[in-house]
């Protein structure tokens, strides 16, 4: 072997840190799954579209290249591709090609998808305040800023 000694005891999690983690863990799963629903109740799209959605219409010209609104929307090559074929054919983007890199793909959103934002929006909101920050003091908000920052650092 390398080395590495497989017989090792892990650092197993301490009380604290097991009454830290199983509720943290049940939020990863729980919170995506309630977004989901609500989107897809309202407007018929997921969370991860929302996402593409909202980061195209924060960016100069409202628009990304394909890999950065991946890396942005934490989609998968494939997963974009598909969502933005969808979305391209009911018109709330256009695909255009990279002048300088002719594997590159940008997209852009369009008026009609930009309104679809718009009109989605206001209630989404309203689903994150009421599932996690009217739960929250300004502390625990500061708090959960800090530690997302700290734990997504070491995962980006």
């Amino acid at each position: 072997m390398s080395g590495t000694d497989f017989a090792a005891e892990p650092g197993w999690l301490d009380d604290d840190e097991m009454a830290a983690w199983l509720p943290f863990v049940r939020l990863l799963y729980l919170l995506p799954q309630a977004l989901d629903r609500q989107l897809r109740e309202e407007v018929g799209i997921s969370h991860v579209w929302y996402s593409m959605l909202a980061m195209l219409s924060t960016s100069p010209d409202r628009t990304l290249s394909m890999g950065e609104l991946a890396r942005l929307s934490m989609s998968s090559p494939s997963r974009l591709t598909h969502a933005i074929d969808t979305m391209e054919k009911r018109g709330w983007v256009v695909r255009r090609p990279c002048l300088t890199d002719k594997r590159s793909q940008y997209a852009t959103l369009t008026d009609e998808g930009y309104a679809v934002l718009e009109a989605i929006a206001p209630s989404h909101v309203t689903q994150v305040r009421r599932l996690v920050f009217d739960h929250l003091d300004r502390e625990q908000v500061d708090q959960l800023r800090r530690i997302g920052l700290s734990l997504t650092e070491g995962l980006e």
